[in-house]
């Protein structure tokens, strides 16, 4: 058997790995050294079940009681770019999405900006088709690389995925490792970087950025935004313990320090039933809610 070069730890406090601030502990936590150990590690009895994809911890609620099984941080060790020339860019799983924005940007590739505008990893914006500022992550996805639940590699296409808005269906039991895109050459790389930065101010002018989030809760439903129809409902600044609907953006629920993942989970409850009973609506969360609430029977 394959030894393993990662780092591999047990009941380790979720709260310190999501963007939230709360969580319990996972049963045990891998970080791979590169795409071939997180093979290795995937094909061993070291990968129990349930397994559980992390990138930054946005998008993410982790309940109380913590994780059973094994949870996969590719952060460190899937975190390469590679220019393969002619705007089209290679973008390991665990690379931030703004980090992509200002790396294609350095390089005068247009088409990357809506990226610095997505709070987590390449891995994490393939597996919910994230988006900012009116750009998707698929519709620059020439193709992309998975590994299955053997650890065995593969290639595959965007034909091969059903997408749309913040979702994506596909191979079943198989894992984002890398993205290969096309973005437009021969842009200027001052302008890139002069308009990633006029959207990210004007994102710090409207959204809780400096405060502990998940990002946004909700998704928007259509033709309509779940911001609006929250506010419309009367819901900015409504609590649940520690957590309470942001009064900047009432599609962000803010941890000031004391909430637990019960607060933010009650909330979103909450603000969906508030909505539907007033508006007729039901918001669908956009942030997955995993794990299991303190005393869970194991």
């Amino acid at each position: 058997m394959t030894a393993l070069r990662g780092q591999l730890r047990e009941s380790v406090p979720m709260a310190r790995y999501t963007t939230w601030r709360v969580g319990g502990p996972a049963e045990r936590l891998y970080e791979p050294a590169d795409t071939a150990d997180l093979g290795a590690f995937l094909a061993s009895d070291q990968a129990t079940e349930p397994l559980f994809w992390l990138g930054l911890g946005s998008n993410l609620l982790v309940r109380d009681g913590g994780l059973r099984g094994s949870v996969v941080r590719l952060h460190r060790g899937l975190a390469s770019l590679q220019d393969l020339g002619d705007g089209r860019v290679h973008a390991d799983a665990g690379v931030p999405c703004a980090k992509l924005a200002r790396w294609c940007g350095r390089r005068g590739y247009a088409g990357a900006e809506f990226f610095a505008g997505i709070p987590g990893t390449v891995g994490g914006a393939l597996a919910m088709n994230a988006g900012a500022w009116g750009g998707e992550t698929w519709t620059r996805v020439e193709s992309v690389a998975t590994v299955d639940r053997q650890g065995l590699a593969h290639r595959r296409l965007p034909a091969e995925f059903e997408v749309s808005y913040r979702q994506v269906r596909g191979q079943a039991s198989e894992w984002f490792t890398s993205a290969t895109f096309q973005f437009q050459p021969g842009g200027d790389p001052d302008a890139l970087k002069a308009r990633v930065r006029g959207l990210l101010g004007e994102r710090a002018d409207t959204q809780p950025t400096g405060m502990a989030s998940g990002g946004s809760v909700f998704r928007n439903p259509p033709g309509d935004h779940a911001a609006r129809l929250i506010e419309a409902s009367g819901l900015k600044g409504c609590r649940s313990g520690g957590a309470w609907v942001s009064e900047k953006h009432a599609n962000f629920i803010i941890h000031a320090g004391e909430a637990s993942a019960a607060d933010i989970e009650s909330l979103i409850h909450f603000v969906q039933a508030r909505v539907e009973a007033l508006h007729g609506v039901v918001l669908e969360p956009e942030v997955r809610v995993v794990g299991e609430a303190p005393g869970d029977a194991h």
